[in-house]
């Protein structure tokens, strides 16, 4: 904390006083350092991480709406991480939005699983992800 009081607008050194919250289940205080962090031009896997800090501490302090906003914001700016695509289910549930948490889900484990059974169910899985609450 004495290093970051010399350098306050420091976006790496907010973003590792937020992680050093967080870490120790401080959450709501990593919250102001991570928004601090991201404000003021934090970049590459830094901003990666501060991003997917942030939705998943806000979804945990039960701001349910900041925590999706933060983490749609993630999944377009980092579209190859795909952390923010399982805590982007995670706060669609939270939100009681079931089956689009599903749908992301049942998307990330088709694709990207190499369980040689899931792989052989991926065309039906992928259809299906869509569909959980229908019946034929």
């Amino acid at each position: 904390m004495e290093l970051l009081e010399n350098k306050i607008d420091d976006p790496y050194l907010n973003y590792q006083t937020a992680w050093s919250f967080d870490i120790i289940e401080r959450e709501a205080e990593a919250v102001y350092y991570y928004e601090k962090s991201i404000q003021n031009g934090l970049e590459g896997v830094n901003l990666e991480g501060a991003y997917l800090g942030l939705g998943s501490t806000y979804r945990t302090l039960g701001k349910y709406d900041l925590a999706k906003k933060t983490l749609k914001s993630g999944l377009d700016k980092f579209q190859t991480n795909n952390a923010f695509k399982v805590f982007y289910s995670m706060v669609l549930y939270n939100l009681g939005q079931y089956s689009e948490g599903m749908e992301v889900l049942l998307h990330l484990i088709a694709t990207t699983s190499e369980d040689n059974e899931v792989r052989a169910y991926q065309k039906a899985i992928l259809y299906y992800s869509d569909k959980l609450d229908r019946t034929w």
